[in-house]
């Protein structure tokens, strides 16, 4: 028997929010984290009982990532002025590095949210990347390569920790 819709939200929620905080960045997390849930509500229903529902939110949540991305290179918002960057946050801090992960190329940022913030096994990972288990490894293995170059331990940029 499934658990109500409510326990699942209360259980997963906060899962599925850092996956699209770690794919996103925290501008367009929060909606893409509603929209996961309300089209998860509608298929609840039939989903099979056996389920990995961590997995199915985290492919949801995958989905709606890729309509944010999609929507923002459509609408592009006019300023009259450029903002000035915001100041670098020290090293050591986690902004700093959530920027840095931002800053992978999309597979790579993907793979890395999927299996260091959520644990997904790398089997699930290539279903909801599309591709092998050995391409969602190579992936998740090139971010954390990449992170690490860029921010390493000790705070020094392009030192190896």
């Amino acid at each position: 028997m499934k658990q109500p819709f409510e326990k699942i939200v209360a259980e997963h929620g906060p899962t599925v929010l850092r996956v699209c905080r770690a794919v996103l960045g925290p501008q367009d997390a929060e909606d893409a984290w509603s929209e996961t849930f309300l089209a998860a509500m509608r298929a609840y229903p039939d989903l099979p009982d056996d389920a990995n529902v961590e997995a199915w939110l985290v492919t949801i949540a995958h989905r709606k990532a890729i309509d944010v991305h999609r929507a923002a290179g459509r609408n592009p918002l006019p300023v009259d002025e450029v903002p000035e960057p915001p100041p670098a946050t020290a090293p050591g801090t986690g902004d700093n590095l959530w920027a840095a992960v931002r800053l992978l190329p999309p597979k790579q940022r993907r793979a890395f949210a999927y299996r260091y913030v959520v644990g997904l096994p790398y089997a699930e990972i290539a279903q909801i990347l599309g591709g092998t288990v050995e391409a969602a490894r190579r992936a998740a293995a090139d971010g954390i390569k990449t992170l690490r170059k860029r921010y390493p331990k000790n705070g020094k940029e392009g030192e190896a920790p």
